[in-house]
C-alpha cells in the first residue's frame, strides 16, 4: 500500500470516528432530553458543554455544526414554551456554543438575544446573559450596527438601566449604515428615561423588523399595553374634567358620557371594559387578557 493511500485511509478512518463521536453524543443528548420531558426533576445536562470542544470534533465543518446548534436553540426554546416550562438553564450554553463555532451566524445573536432577555412566560428572563452574548456579537461583527440596537433595547426595558441604554444608542448611531435614529434615541433617553413614546418607538421596531412570531405577539402585547396606559390617562382626565364640572366623582362611564365628557364605555385593545372605580381611578378590567401579573407601566 502506498503513503498516499495509507493517508486516505487515515484521514477516512478518522472523519468516521468523529462522525461517530458526534451522532453518539446526539442520541445520548435526546435521551437526556427525552427523559427530562418525562421527568421534571432530572437536572438539565448538556454532553459536550464547551463550543472549543464541538469545534475540534467538527473537523473543520464549523458552520455545520452552528447550524445544527442552532436548530438545537430553537427546539429547546420552542418545547420549553410548549411544555410551559420557564427555566431555560441550557439556554446560554447552546448559545455560546453555537456562536463559538460560527461567530458570524447573526441569527444567534438576533433572536439569541431577546430569547435570554424576555422575562418568562415568552422567554428565559436573563437579560445579562443576553447583553454579554450581544458584546460578543458585536465584537465578532462590529459593522452590525443592529446588535447595538438590541442591546440598548435590552438595558432600557429589561434592565432600566438608561445610562447604558444611552451609551448603546450612541454607540450605535457611528456606524455609517445605522439609521439615523439611532441617535436621536441616544439624547432622548438620557433626556427622559422611562418614557412611553420612546417604549412605543422601540417596540414597533421590534415588531415591524422581527420574523420570530414569538418575539412579535411579545411585541405586539407591549404595544397594546402602551395604548391601555394612554386610554386610562385619558379616561382620568374625563373624570377630573367631570369633577371639576360637578364637584364629585363620575359614578360611571355613562355619567360622563351624559355630561358630554365622553361617547360609551371604552375598552382597552383586547375589547373588555375599563373600570372605574368610585374615586375616579380607572383599572384594567380583572378578566382582561392583557391584565399582567406585574405592572409594566411602572417600568
Amino acid at each position: 500500500m502506498t503513503v498516499s493511500k495509507r493517508k486516505r485511509m487515515f484521514t477516512v478512518c478518522v472523519l468516521a470516528f468523529a462522525a461517530s463521536l458526534l451522532v453518539a453524543s446526539a442520541r445520548v443528548q435526546m435521551a437526556i432530553d427525552r427523559e427530562e420531558s418525562k421527568a421534571s426533576e432530572v437536572p438539565e445536562a448538556l454532553l459536550i458543554p464547551s463550543g472549543n470542544v464541538v469545534r475540534k470534533l467538527s473537523m473543520g465543518h464549523d458552520g455545520l455544526m452552528a447550524d445544527i446548534y442552532w436548530t438545537r436553540v430553537v427546539q429547546y426554546f420552542g418545547g420549553r414554551l410548549r411544555d410551559r416550562h420557564y427555566e431555560f438553564r441550557l439556554l446560554p450554553q447552546l448559545l455560546n456554543i453555537t456562536v463559538t463555532l460560527d461567530p458570524q451566524l447573526m441569527i444567534a445573536y438576533n433572536f439569541g438575544a431577546f430569547f435570554l432577555a424576555t422575562p418568562p412566560p415568552y422567554g428565559a428572563g436573563m437579560p445579562k446573559e443576553s447583553v454579554a452574548l450581544l458584546r460578543r456579537g458585536i465584537e465578532a461583527n462590529p459593522d452590525e450596527w443592529r446588535l447595538w440596537h438590541y442591546m440598548g433595547f435590552i438595558y432600557y426595558w429589561e434592565l432600566q438601566d438608561y445610562q447604558n441604554a444611552a451609551k448603546a444608542y450612541e454607540e450605535g448611531s457611528k456606524h455609517s449604515k445605522a439609521r439615523t435614529w439611532m441617535k436621536v434615541m441616544a439624547a432622548a433617553i438620557r433626556q427622559k428615561g422611562g418614557d412611553r413614546e420612546i417604549s412605543r418607538f422601540l417596540w414597533s421596531d421590534i415588531y415591524q423588523t422581527t420574523e420570530d412570531e414569538t418575539i412579535r405577539e411579545n411585541a405586539q402585547k407591549h404595544l397594546e399595553t402602551l395604548k391601555a396606559l394612554d386610554d386610562i390617562d385619558e379616561i382620568r382626565r374625563v373624570a377630573n374634567l367631570f369633577h371639576d364640572q360637578t364637584g364629585r366623582w363620575p359614578q360611571s362611564f355613562e355619567e360622563m358620557s351624559a355630561q358630554g365628557l365622553m361617547q360609551g364605555i371604552p375598552q382597552d385593545p383586547q375589547g373588555f371594559p375599563y373600570v372605574l372605580k368610585s374615586d375616579g381611578e380607572v383599572i384594567l378590567n380583572p378578566e382582561s387578557t392583557m391584565r399582567p401579573k406585574q405592572d409594566p407601566l411602572s417600568r
